[in-house]
């Protein structure tokens, strides 16, 4: 009987979770599109066109434990299946899994498989795929960026050395039979379900513990596609799986994902009809390009949130100090102006640290506006720091120049310069793969642009991925290395809450504490702001403000 309510009160959340992103995540296209079902193809499409669509080179290889990058999850996600995916308002939809059930406080739950998946190389997909894989991942003896996902699994901190057994296995984990996979955790949590959306928990065939590195380069998965080639600064080839029977059915014969070295040139190609699919627009066509006749038009709410991570180990921006300092920081960024004046009113400026389409988003929970504009505070609290060690240097932005990325850093570097009085600048890397190595090595030596777009639509996603000290260290997304004691209570307290409403209140406690702190320094909400060429016929966005790539089609 308990069980059987506690069974209602996960469904309740899951219903409340979807029904508050569906309120939010009106798709609003500037152009007709259709929307095709998987599993056919729209009438006079192509089922065979190959749609070519924009992207940045991978920062490094494709394993589902060490993918921190979109680059690496547009094309992971398409290669594998993994035991939930989500629908484009954000529903939590079943993939390989059957169902996921909790025990009575969310601190055990039971996977159970649909019969019969396969790999593409015919192998069965198992509970011990799933298993192995999560093991694999977090052990810290093989260095996974990911790994800090599985913090809440029995058996994690067991796995924690890096010069351990590569091969030991999370304890919390049991492979009951070939279906039935069964999870305990140190903890309750009742966003395991939701969680195991992330890129992390992807399942891995028995060929790939042969020679991980190889295996990375060229992944054999259980997704909609297969990886045909992949020509480094060039492009990465997908092709339709014959094998494939999930519930994502390719409707087209494959994707090509194009490295561009900037949006502008991506955007001519879409104008000439040479690219298929631009998932961004670039900055300096935000103005004109919903007007364009060269192409078709999309303009929705986003899950993309975006800051500037000033690390804890940078000089100036520790203890009382650095508290003054983030907070003029922030005080000194014309949010509001650079979203209407130089992103052309395609961002919401943030009013808190999640984004529009995420449940518990808050326009009102920043009492002290510590994210408005007010150069004069900014200019006290500034001064207040200098009087305790005074300011020398520059203040510098670091970003990836393969991005559309200078214009609004040099924008926020202005409007900080202009508030403060000081010398602030963008500081250019050549690639999101430089730029990403050392932001991940912690050699970066400066404040640098971030954001989070969580692989699952939920508040933790968001808020624990990017803050908790379980996520810090290089152990997951909290490349600023922010580490409260009182921030990570909250996020225990959300845990252990299955009702969401009640969870959303304890979360927003977590991002006042944020709000203090300031562990980095919110920006605005990217809209999706897109286009494709005049030959798409159907083109579908994802909950992760992406080209949902195997319902795209082409006319014949």
């Amino acid at each position: 009987m308990i069980r059987r309510k506690t069974t209602r009160a996960r469904r309740r959340v899951l219903t409340v979770i979807a029904a508050a992103l569906a309120a939010v995540l009106a798709v609003l296209p500037l152009s007709a599109c259709g929307s095709a079902a998987g599993g056919s193809s729209s009438e006079g499409s192509d089922p065979n066109a190959i749609i070519s669509v924009n992207a940045v080179e991978p920062t490094g290889e494709l394993l589902p434990g060490n993918v921190a990058d979109t680059a690496g999850w547009k094309v992971i996600t398409q290669v594998f299946d993994g035991l939930v995916t989500f629908s484009s308002d954000g529903g939590l939809e079943y993939d390989d899994a059957e169902s996921i059930t909790p025990n009575d406080d969310a601190s055990e739950y039971t996977v159970k498989l649909k019969s019969g998946l396969t790999f593409s190389n015919g192998e069965a997909v198992t509970a011990e795929s799933y298993a192995r894989a999560w093991s694999y991942a977090a052990n810290a003896a093989n260095g996974q960026l990911g790994a800090a996902i599985f913090a809440t699994i029995k058996g994690y901190d067991d796995v924690q050395d890096p010069n351990g057994d590569p091969d030991a296995q999370l304890s919390g984990l049991e492979a009951v039979d070939d279906t039935t996979l069964k999870v305990t955790l140190n903890a309750p949590d009742s966003s395991f379900p939701y969680k195991v959306g992330d890129v992390a928990f992807l399942p891995l065939p028995s060929v790939a513990y042969d020679d991980m590195d190889a295996f990375g380069k060229k992944p054999i998965g259980n997704g909609p596609y297969t990886l045909e080639s992949w020509t480094v600064n060039d492009s990465i080839e997908l092709r339709r799986s014959a094998s494939y029977t999930g519930p994502r059915a390719a409707q087209n014969g494959g994707i090509s994902f194009r490295v561009y070295s900037d949006l502008d040139t991506a955007y001519a190609d879409l104008q000439a009809g040479n690219l298929d699919i631009l998932d961004q627009i670039p900055s300096s066509a935000l103005p004109t390009y919903q007007s364009d006749s060269q192409i078709e038009a999309y303009s929705q709410t986003g899950p993309a949130f975006k800051s500037i991570t000033i690390p804890q180990s940078l000089e100036h921006f520790q203890g009382e100090e650095g508290t003054l300092r983030r907070e003029a920081i922030s005080l000194a960024i014309d949010r509001e102006g650079i979203c209407t004046k130089i992103l052309s009113n395609g961002a919401t400026p943030a009013t808190d640290f999640l984004a529009p389409s995420i449940a518990g988003y808050s326009t009102d929970i920043d009492s002290d506006k510590v994210l408005s504009y007010d150069a004069d505070r900014a200019k006290q609290l500034w001064a207040q720091a200098d009087a305790i060690s005074p300011w020398s240097g520059t203040f510098s932005i670091a970003y990836n120049a393969d991005g559309d990325n200078k214009t609004w850093v040099d924008a926020v570097a202005n409007s900080i310069s202009n508030a403060l009085g000081i010398d602030a600048q963008g500081l250019s890397l050549p690639t999101s793969k430089e730029f990403s190595t050392e932001v991940n090595e912690r050699t970066i030596g400066a404040a640098f642009r971030s954001g989070i777009q969580s692989d699952y639509p939920h508040p933790e996603g968001y808020l624990a991925q990017g803050y908790d000290s379980a996520y810090a260290d290089g152990k997951g997304l909290n490349n600023g290395d922010y580490k409260s004691e009182a921030f990570d209570s909250y996020m225990d307290e959300a845990a252990k809450e299955t009702d969401l409403d009640k969870a959303v209140s304890i979360y927003q406690d977590a991002e006042r504490q944020l709000l203090k702190d300031l562990p980095v320094i919110p920006l605005w909400d990217m809209n999706v702001n897109a286009g494709s060429s005049t030959a798409m016929q159907d083109v579908v966005f994802n909950y992760m403000g992406l080209p949902s790539y195997y319902q795209l089609t082409k006319r014949g």
